[in-house]
């Protein structure tokens, strides 16, 4: 890969002043997607900022310090967390997090010892493609009711108040990310939920409770000792593997929710990281290797499930941060995984994280859910993937029918394999069993890079 221009290089230090102001720019590029989904999940946003901050830290050490990428959480894990909370509580969302996190090792571990080409093989872009677009289009009904109805249990009620905090949230989000330039381009998310937030107050649907507390009791501190235990909360962790036996929790619903969608988000890791080394002038499939960074994926999403936060992946909205700003230092990178820690333990902006109304985040899911299904068809477009051919377009119809249709597989009373775990694994049968597996691949320079990795990966083999 041809060197490009940087501002900065990856193991570049920058000034303190510099360092604070780029390290809280990733931390703004992240921060709406990364709250979004425990909202969504029903977990801890504290927490995920945390976890997402700790995952990034150990990310950039198993990588050697040599990948400049933030991880924050996945969305294709929402669905599955929703499952398996609603099957066995939060620590057992928690339990298939670890799960997927020990999928990530041993894929990554797999790679070390035998090279990259078996897994695009079980994962070709006309299996991938079309995932994607199921983990977006099968949240579409989430982000509509968040939207539309009152929450809590007048859930089932139309609100035209909550719909039209709903439609300002998306129209300012979508002007923010069309028109504004510079930095304010980077967080067109951050800038819907404010102005969502404050149109939210204006309407009265915003429970400002808890904010005034914490605010309340940081004023009022008499002492320094009084001001640092006001300004500062201890999150809700949930521990499963302390509080609760994991033996008594899992299941096979847990493993078929979470294991397949961890083989997915692998897939969408590998194109992370073309993209990455394109922007970068880096090839980090070779150095430091494809193993190092699935690894690295896979050692954050266990720490997350240690505290009780959501799966953890490397985020597009700061690859983005990366190729416009030109500064690639890990430093910048792990400044923003500690302001995130730092912040999930801050009372008041978690009450604040708190208080936003679901119409905003129902607001926001609109456009983000179908982003996430447009980026599966970009990866058909950019791959070149001919669907005027009959193998493809039966494997991309049958994943798309089933996935977004809701189809399930009841195997007993208490297992099931559903939705978009399902369309994966008939997904990668079809592609397995079908001839013409080349045509999977498309035409498109993705696995042209992964061929040239592959060799590169013999050639130090050897």
């Amino acid at each position: 890969m041809s060197e490009q221009k940087m501002v900065m290089d990856v193991h570049e230090i920058p000034r303190l002043r510099r360092w604070i102001i780029l390290s809280l720019q990733h931390l703004f590029a992240m921060f709406g997607s990364t709250i979004l989904v425990p909202f969504l999940t029903g977990l801890s946003p504290a927490v995920a900022l945390i976890s997402s901050g700790l995952g990034t830290l150990a990310y950039l050490v198993i990588t050697k310090g040599k990948i400049p990428a933030y991880l924050g959480s996945s969305f294709a894990f929402i669905a599955p967390i929703v499952g398996a909370s609603a099957a066995s509580g939060p620590a057992g969302a928690m339990i298939g997090t670890f799960l997927a996190g020990v999928v990530y090792g041993a894929v990554a571990l797999l790679i070390r010892l035998s090279g990259m080409n078996w897994l695009m093989r079980l994962l070709p872009p006309v299996v991938v493609g079309p995932v994607i677009i199921v983990i977006g289009l099968g949240l579409a009904s989430t982000a509509i009711d968040m939207s539309m109805y009152l929450p809590g249990p007048d859930e089932d009620v139309y609100s035209i108040t909550h719909f039209s905090v709903a439609l300002f949230t998306l129209a300012v989000t979508i002007i923010a990310s069309i028109y504004f330039k510079g930095f304010f381009s980077l967080i067109p998310i951050l800038i819907g939920i404010v102005a969502g937030y404050g149109f939210a107050l204006v309407q009265g649907i915003v429970d400002t409770a808890e904010v005034e507390t914490e605010w309340a009791a940081i004023t009022s501190s008499g002492s320094i000792s009084e001001f640092f235990q006001a300004l500062f909360k201890l999150p809700e962790f949930v521990v499963p593997f302390v509080d609760y036996s994991p033996f008594e929790i899992i299941s096979g619903d847990i493993v078929l929710l979470m294991a397949p969608v961890a083989l997915v988000t692998i897939a969408e890791h590998i194109g992370d990281q073309m993209v990455l080394s394109k922007v970068a002038g880096r090839n980090f499939l070779e150095r430091p290797g494809l193993h190092r960074s699935i690894m690295g994926d896979g050692a954050a999403t266990i720490i997350a499930s240690l505290l009780g936060g959501p799966p953890n992946t490397t985020y597009g909205e700061n690859i983005g941060v990366l190729s416009i700003t030109r500064v690639f230092s890990v430093f910048v990178v792990g400044g923003a995984a500690v302001f995130a820690i730092c912040f999930g333990f801050i009372g008041l902006i978690t009450a604040l994280i708190s208080s936003i109304p679901s119409a905003v985040i129902g607001g926001i899911s609109i456009l983000l859910f179908g982003i996430i299904a447009s980026n599966g068809l970009r990866m058909l477009i950019d791959n070149q993937v001919d669907l005027s051919d009959k193998r493809n377009l039966v494997i991309a119809s049958v994943i798309l029918v089933i996935g977004v249709g809701g189809a399930f597989i009841q195997l007993t009373d208490n297992l099931q394999i559903a939705g978009m775990a399902l369309s994966a694994i008939i997904g990668v049968l079809l592609n397995l069993v079908l001839p013409g597996k080349e045509k999977g691949y498309g035409n498109g320079t993705m696995f042209a890079d992964m061929d040239t990795a592959e060799s590169d990966h013999d050639d130090s083999a050897a």
